[in-house]
């Protein structure tokens, strides 16, 4: 059977919201992609709703992108308590929370979101900038920690 290492995570035991080093990968010609693990609420404790997640996933498409050189991709994790960040290259957690930090930042003076006409968008009519807003702050009021067993904050 695989390994998928998020399933070998304890769930019980992380603290969110934290910045993590979910894995890596290194081509035979020398290329590195690391995934990290953006864990911004608490596993089996809460979710964002999908309106929320989706906002937060365009916003953080653009403004990651924006912070960090190499993004591959972003993506909203099943259980609804976070994102995967996928980059070319190994980085620092602390770089990582740090830009994810900032992000947050804008999320909560953000006016609109970027691509939600139906042309760029698959879902277009489910988002809610008040909720990503309101999910930012929580976020942002706890402290990104760059461990995930114990805090500490960046």
């Amino acid at each position: 059977m695989p390994v998928v290492e998020s399933f070998t995570l304890d769930h019980n035991k992380v603290i969110a919201p934290y910045v993590r080093v979910a894995g890596n990968e290194k081509h035979a010609l020398g290329s590195v992609v690391e995934k990290y693990d953006l864990r911004l609420l608490q596993p089996n404790v809460d979710a964002i709703p999908t309106a929320a997640l989706h906002t937060l996933e365009h916003l953080l498409a653009f403004g990651l992108r924006e912070e960090l050189d190499g993004v591959i991709d972003i993506s909203p994790m099943g259980c609804r308590t976070g994102f995967y960040l996928i980059l070319w290259d190994n980085r620092d957690p602390k770089t990582i929370a740090t830009a994810l930090t900032r992000v947050l930042e804008r999320v909560v003076d953000a006016t609109d979101v970027p691509a939600v006409t139906p042309l760029e968008c698959g879902n277009y009519r489910d988002h809610s900038l008040f909720s990503a807003k309101e999910y930012a702050r929580q976020v942002l009021a706890a402290g990104i920690s760059t461990d995930a067993f114990s805090r500490q904050v960046v």
